[in-house]
């Protein structure tokens, strides 16, 4: 009997799952799917393929594959926190968004089904995995691009599973990963006007003008009026202003001066085909160019430094940034779009004044070559030395200068004379790089009072370039304006070494909001902007 009773008993508790099996199966689940992982094999689960195969095994190992995701609050801030993915300009759906909410439904409905734990608790870890790069890293690969751009996307010796770990473990995950993250004021921003034209999307954005003959102050045309609601919505035109005037008036025109100067148009107030072009895009097209440039943003807000130079192409500006403040900015020209400037970064190491300019190959090729098989006194206009190989000069009425051409250059290197009307200016900054590109002042100062610049050969030329030369150098009592015009009189080069390395970097925006109670939209001039938004909006 009491025999009988023992078995019984114990077919019973067979019966009811025990917190340790439970966690076992669970385990070996999580361990099979890590294996299949390591072992190269695709995994699905639900409708995603795990992406994440060297940070799964890797994290679960430690954890010795057990469930990782056990606390339900974290688990529903988590969901929110994806689920506002299109605030940062990405789609929650790349992170699983509606497949874990349905899996996490789920399986509270059937806690006891330790598969379905497994699956969830994978999916939340290559979720974050995802949604944790692309914050740190942007979801688009800008090398695959852009074959210019040469920052890494390494973790610069982080543990990547250790950071998911912390993640999971920390208080609040969205916490974590903005102290984690800590982008700066300019990405925050961004964010906010992201939000902010995505509600005057949502509210039906702006109306639209027809083509028409330009207009000017004092005008009367129908159009007034809807180009008067138009500035109204983006605050060019307050709200105040007698909307539904046909009349081109003063406020008008101060309106119209504003949008364009916003635009970086001409801010002349009077509205031409390009200012009614800038006026007729859409709200929802605003709110994709500001999306791929908060992913731009991406790309370089991780772990910059304190102090650094950064010119924005398309704004055609120059800024010197230390302690992530700006402490000064100049008016730039950029390359033409035949010859456009690249985007990369590099470490500005010296500087030179009084430099001499050496042709670069793709100029010689283009330019200077063509330009003295027109006319032999091209080289002496331009202050130009022939210089052979053994460094002498070369009589250039002394070459058959037909004999060259695109496939067969001449074995000279051509010289440029320092001077004020050197190519480069009076004074270089060397970032060494591949492409022979740096900043340099430039005899071609009127040319800085245009809108858009695009006017060198790649390299960017900088208004301003003594005080920007004292700046950099930092040293007031050795070098100031006195002691710079005092070596450049002597027209002879000399290099200056900065005390430390500074970076540089070249990068691409078509948006600004660095004043923060103004957004800035610039000219895409070489026209990158599509192919960033196509890679955005594929899905993962």
């Amino acid at each position: 009997m009491v025999l009988r009773v023992s078995v019984l008993i114990l077919s019973l508790l067979a019966t009811l799952p025990t917190p340790a099996l439970a966690q076992t199966n669970s385990n070996v689940q999580i361990q099979n799917l890590s294996e299949q992982l390591l072992l190269g094999s695709e995994v699905r689960l639900a409708d995603a393929t795990l992406a994440s195969s060297d940070i799964i095994p890797e994290f679960y190992s430690r954890r010795e594959f057990t469930p990782a995701w056990t606390n339900h609050k974290q688990v529903d801030e988590y969901l929110q926190l994806i689920g506002k993915a299109y605030e940062e300009g990405l789609d929650p759906d790349d992170y699983l968004y509606t497949t874990l909410s349905g899996l996490v439904d789920d399986y509270r409905q059937n806690p006891e089904d330790m598969e379905r734990q497994a699956r969830l608790d994978v999916l939340l870890t290559e979720s974050l995995s995802r949604f944790g790069y692309h914050l740190i890293f942007g979801k688009v690969d800008p090398a695959e691009l852009d074959e210019n751009w040469n920052w890494t996307r390494g973790t610069d010796g982080r543990d990547p599973a250790a950071m998911v770990q912390q993640a999971i473990s920390s208080p609040s995950i969205s916490a974590f990963m903005d102290d984690f993250l800590d982008r700066g004021p300019l990405y925050l921003r961004m964010r906010e006007v992201l939000a902010e034209y995505r509600d005057l999307a949502a509210a039906g954005g702006w109306p639209l003008t027809d083509a028409g003959p330009t207009l000017r102050s004092g005008d009367e045309d129908a159009r007034i009026a809807v180009i008067r609601s138009r500035l109204a919505v983006t605050g060019d035109l307050p709200k105040a202003e007698d909307n539904q005037s046909r009349i081109f008036d003063a406020a008008l025109e101060q309106g119209v001066r504003a949008f364009q100067d916003r635009h970086n148009l001409d801010a002349d107030g009077v509205i031409g085909a390009q200012t009614l072009a800038a006026m007729n895009v859409t709200a929802d097209e605003r709110v994709d160019q500001i999306r791929l440039n908060l992913e731009r943003l991406r790309w370089v807000a991780f772990d910059l430094d304190d102090e650094f130079v950064v010119t924005n192409i398309p704004q055609f500006q120059t800024y010197l940034v230390r302690g992530r403040e700006i402490i000064w900015s100049t008016r730039s020209q950029v390359g033409r779009f035949y010859r456009q400037t690249p985007v990369f970064r590099a470490d500005l190491k010296y500087l030179q004044f009084n430099p001499t300019w050496t042709v670069p190959p793709g100029i010689l090729t283009k330019d200077t070559l063509p330009a003295i098989q027109k006319d032999i006194s091209y080289l002496s206009k331009k202050n130009m030395d022939l210089i052979d190989r053994d460094g002498n000069k070369v009589d250039p009425a002394t070459v058959d200068w037909s004999s060259y051409g695109a496939g067969r250059l001449p074995p000279f290197q051509f010289v440029q004379r320092p001077g004020p009307t050197n190519a480069l200016g009076r004074v270089k900054f060397i970032f060494p790089n591949p492409h022979f590109v740096f900043l340099h002042d430039t005899p071609s100062k009127g040319l800085f009072e245009r809108t858009e610049r695009t006017f060198s050969s790649g390299c960017i030329r900088v208004e301003n370039p003594f005080v920007f030369a004292e700046l950099l150098l930092d040293n007031p009592e050795k070098w100031n304006a006195d002691s710079i015009q005092a070596l450049l009189d002597t027209e002879k080069p000399q290099t200056v070494f900065l005390d430390e390395p500074l970076t540089v970097m070249l990068l691409y925006g078509t948006v600004g909001v660095i004043d923060t109670d103004v957004v800035r939209f610039y000219n895409d001039i070489y026209q990158r902007d599509a192919r960033v938004l196509e890679s955005l909006d594929t899905p993962f």
